[in-house]
């Protein structure tokens, strides 16, 4: 079992940038991977970007949903059990809650569905007010 504990959500005026943070209670674990989803109220919970935890330290692999790319930055760096999630020119939008994942399962790390991620944190929360 794998423990997961989100950190840094808060309240950010529409424009501003917040960084999230997430780290596993231990490492490794299977899929060699992490990701961040976002649920907000009414909607189904979605994926935003995943980090692939192999390779060299400097270029890990990611993928990001279209939805998000060119605004937000997933990364890893320090300790292997440790992402973020650096998000920019916040919009309104992009309120909700938001929640770290690890233990991609066959599907692959790049597969950015609820169905294929085994473990999940308790989220924390985002709001972006105009």
């Amino acid at each position: 079992q794998v423990q997961l504990v989100e950190s840094g959500g808060g309240s950010v005026q529409a424009g501003g940038s917040l960084t999230l943070s997430c780290v596993a209670s231990k490492y490794p674990f299977s899929g060699n991977a992490l990701a961040w989803f976002r649920e907000a109220p009414g909607k189904q919970r979605e994926g935003v970007a995943a980090v692939y935890l192999g390779g060299e330290p400097d270029g890990r692999p990611t993928y990001y949903a279209d939805s998000v790319k060119g605004r937000s930055t997933i990364s890893q760096h320090g300790d292997k059990n440790t992402v973020y999630l650096h998000m920019g020119k916040m919009k309104p939008e992009v309120s909700a809650m938001y929640y770290c994942a690890a233990g991609a399962l066959d599907g692959g790390w790049c597969r950015l569905e609820v169905k294929n991620w085994l473990y999940w944190g308790q989220g924390t929360q985002v709001t972006v007010s105009t």
